[in-house]
């Protein structure tokens, strides 16, 4: 087997309105196509992420919360890459998100922080 690369990151979301405004006006993603499933009461909407990348966030009813931040079995965060962690840091915050202090990764000695979206899904920033 060949895999070429990450196709798309799926997201299940408890509010979709405020996931929706969150990751199109704070986060700045294109949407790409938005449909209702009636059949199962649900939104998708795919969401682009540069050229290469796609998020599809859903939304059911009543969806199980995590368990665990961030130490969950399962994802355990997602990260976008950035050209400028000072500048994405400071959009971020003037918008009122709450950003963790900016660290080193010991092993490509980048900077990077944590945030998070309406539902606590831990997201990162990396510096490219």
């Amino acid at each position: 087997m060949k895999l070429n690369k990450i196709h798309h990151i799926a997201i299940i979301c408890s509010n979709y309105e405020r996931s929706k405004e969150f990751y199109v006006h704070t986060l700045g993603l294109t949407i790409v196509k938005e449909t209702f499933r009636a059949e199962r009461n649900s939104y998708k909407l795919d969401l682009a992420v540069g050229n290469e990348y796609q998020i599809e966030l859903f939304s059911f009813p009543n969806p199980a919360e995590r368990p665990s931040y961030p130490e969950a079995r399962g994802l355990r965060h997602l990260a976008f890459e950035v050209d400028d962690l000072d500048s994405a840091v400071s959009e971020l915050e003037e918008k009122g998100i709450e950003v963790e202090p900016i660290r080193i990764d010991e092993i490509t000695e980048k900077r990077f922080t944590f945030f998070a979206d309406p539902d606590g899904l831990p997201l990162e920033l990396y510096e490219k």
